[in-house]
């Protein structure tokens, strides 16, 4: 029964990940990002954006808004929306606050669910949309959106960092058979939006609480690495050790590279166990997180109670011993092999009506 419960779970995660279909590209506050104007290129999905660059960008060779920006200050920013369809569509506007995602990257497509206590402004809260969030551009035509920004009137030093999201709402279906699955594709960009004041501080780093949890449907431990400071910290790596306080043995080793922080961040290290279940007891994690310029190191005990190792090892799909990556792909041949057996069906009934 549990066995067949993760398969379920699998599977309707496979569901979800198809029908939403998300490409995007986007020019945000670091060096990895894609630029719009390389977005601009990819007339795929059916339209694109950029930047109306304004005088006060700090580096004019970006393509994204990075701004130098004062107290109190107030500044429309404007975007220009390409429709290169030969039919009016549909594009919903938003403006989001980046935040560390669940696998250290600076993540913003996706609004947070929370934020971390030293995060003082918003970008959502700092930059509004002029007018209705979804605009209709004619085909083959364009159409210019405004923002307006809002700096607070107190002195603040450092980065407010975040995005303007894109989404294109008229979907298009893959395939129209009668009794078989349609998947609606989404296409968005995120054009960067990096406001800077004052002088930038020194980043600085906390190590929180450290708690059991699960990622993905997959069980471990999870040390919460604040970035407490308004600044990005690039290019960490990151190196962990968890030490069982009851037998002295290293249970779990941990490495990670290129992990990005945004500023006031939280970062939940995902130090899966894999197959290995959760056993109840008290530990202790040394971390350490370093760059080109900066090393921290932190140590922490912490307990792991018989409630939650109970729970997340029967919520884990590890224990099944089969890796997840097998049940999307035998699932996404499946629902292959389902379509093409619609399609077959169609044109059967279709040749036989015409006879």
């Amino acid at each position: 029964m549990q066995l067949m419960k993760r398969i379920m779970v699998a599977l309707a995660c496979l569901v979800l990940g198809l029908q939403a279909g998300l490409v995007t590209s986007f020019a945000a506050g670091d060096a990895s990002s894609k630029s719009s104007s390389q977005a601009s290129q990819s007339n795929d999905i059916g339209f694109s954006v950029a930047a109306k660059i304004p005088s006060n960008q700090l580096d004019q060779h970006q393509s994204y808004f990075d701004l130098k920006m004062t107290p109190g200050r107030q500044q429309k920013i404007q975007t220009t929306i390409y429709n290169v369809t030969n039919a009016e569509i549909k594009v919903q506007t938003a403006i989001h606050t980046a935040y560390t995602n669940g696998n250290g990257i600076i993540e913003y497509v996706t609004p947070a669910k929370s934020f971390d206590p030293s995060l003082k402004y918003r970008m959502s809260q700092l930059t509004t949309i002029d007018g209705p969030k979804t605009v209709t551009i004619p085909a083959n035509g364009s159409k210019v959106v405004t923002a307006t920004i809002k700096m607070p009137k107190a002195a603040f030093n450092g980065v407010v960092l975040g995005g303007w999201y894109f989404k294109r709402v008229s979907n298009k279906v893959t395939g129209h058979v009668k009794g078989s699955m349609n998947i609606a594709n989404q296409y968005s960009y995120v054009i960067g939006l990096k406001y800077t004041m004052g002088k930038l501080p020194a980043p600085q780093l906390k190590l929180d609480t450290v708690t059991a949890g699960m990622q993905n449907y997959r069980r471990g431990i999870f040390p919460q690495l604040r970035n407490v400071s308004a600044v990005i910290v690039p290019k960490l790596t990151l190196k962990a050790k968890l030490t069982s306080k009851n037998s002295g043995k290293v249970v779990k080793t941990f490495s990670q590279k290129d992990v990005q922080l945004a500023p006031n961040s939280v970062y939940k290290v995902p130090i899966l166990t894999g197959t290995n279940r959760l056993q109840a007891g008290t530990y202790h994690v040394h971390l350490v997180a370093q760059n080109q310029d900066h090393r921290w190191v932190f140590d922490k005990d912490f307990v792991i109670s018989t409630a939650a190792a109970d729970k997340y090892n029967q919520a884990s799909v590890d224990n099944s011993g089969i890796n997840v990556g097998w049940f999307i792909l035998f699932g996404a041949l499946g629902m292959l092999i389902v379509g093409l057996i619609g399609v077959l069906i169609f044109l059967k009934i279709r040749k036989r009506r015409r006879a």
